[in-house]
């Protein structure tokens, strides 16, 4: 009787063991993401500011982790149809979402989304943070230096007219804060992203634009199109020959565009922390250290919780900004 319940015991014991194991393999089983490649929701069409960074980000997502990311252009409503795709994602980490400092406008500009910024995603990472460049294609628009195209401008109400990524965008409210600033009137021309905006620019179709620069670096280095102005108190070091806002007499215009990832609201705790840390390797990549400073920008650095309330402040901040310019969907 004695052997029988040692022997009893021993099977409870090693099907107790049995059992953790099972439970403990279970739950590294799923927190070993990823395992499948992964969905990047990109809320404006390929060749614009938000894909300069995301190619990028994808390849050495892919070397990193072993695993794809897929890059999915959803575009439209100042990036806000792809935003609300990305809300309704499962919540597992294979759907990421690369939003950027339109999506802190648009709570302004468009009462009725079906999604909210900080209540339906999860903020993960600040990935690229770059000044906004008044660039012009220099055929369209005769002038040099910011001073002759300022009187140009003025000479020429509402005869110039502005590309943008969309109503609502970053694009379109740095316009409407330069009208505000400098008392002149420029039409806004709403599409369906930065790209096609600088293909229209570039084409001459649209005289001028206010861009995020890490989508026009390209086109300025080529000639493309000239660089005029860039936003802020301070020249940006891959353009160091084009003047700040400051310089040219606008100490108040700062305008950046920045891009964040975020996951969808319910994206388990141990997959968020495993996407930031590869986040934070890729970041220490020589070569995207080298593609983000060409672009004049600058690579994250927020912690999760940094992250949020950023986004929080840039909420309020780009309200206030509404309000003062009056701005208003097309």
């Amino acid at each position: 009787m004695k052997e029988h319940r040692m022997q009893r015991r021993t099977l409870l014991a090693g099907a107790t063991a049995a059992g953790l194991a099972m439970a403990t393999g279970g739950s590294w089983a799923q927190s070993a993401w990823p395992n499948k490649p992964v969905n990047l929701v990109v809320p404006f069409p390929a060749g614009g500011g938000t894909d300069a960074f995301a190619r990028p980000l994808a390849a050495q997502f892919s070397k990193v982790t072993g695993k794809t990311l897929v890059i999915d252009n959803r575009g439209g409503a100042g990036g806000t149809v792809g935003a609300s795709y990305a809300a309704k994602g499962a919540p597992d980490g294979y759907t990421l979402f690369m939003g950027a400092v339109h999506h802190a406008i648009a709570p302004s500009m468009y009462p009725r989304l079906d999604y909210n910024i900080e209540k339906d995603f999860i903020p993960l990472a600040l990935l690229a943070n770059v000044p906004q460049v008044l660039v012009i294609n220099p055929k369209a628009v005769p002038v040099s230096n910011f001073k002759q195209f300022l009187e140009h401008v003025k000479r020429n109400p509402a005869k110039l007219n502005s590309g943008s990524a969309g109503a609502g965008t970053s694009h379109h409210l740095a316009g409407e804060l330069f009208k505000q600033q400098t008392g002149t009137f420029i039409t806004h021309i709403p599409y369906r992203g930065a790209g096609p905006a600088l293909q229209d620019l570039i084409a001459g179709n649209v005289d001028m634009m206010f861009d995020g620069l890490g989508s026009s670096a390209t086109h300025i280095k080529s000639g493309r199109i000239k660089a005029l102005m860039v936003s802020g108190n301070q020249r940006n070091p891959a353009f160091p020959d084009v003047p700040c806002a400051a310089e040219v007499g606008l100490p108040d215009y700062t305008v950046t565009t920045w891009y964040g990832l975020w996951a969808p609201k319910g994206t388990p705790a141990d997959v968020q922390a495993r996407i930031v840390e590869d986040i934070r390797r890729i970041g220490t990549v020589d070569e995207i250290k080298t593609i983000w400073a060409s672009n004049g920008a600058d690579y994250g650095g927020m912690t999760q919780a940094q992250f949020a309330s950023f986004v929080s402040a840039e909420v309020g901040r780009w309200a206030q900004v509404v309000k003062a310019a009056g701005a208003k969907l097309d």
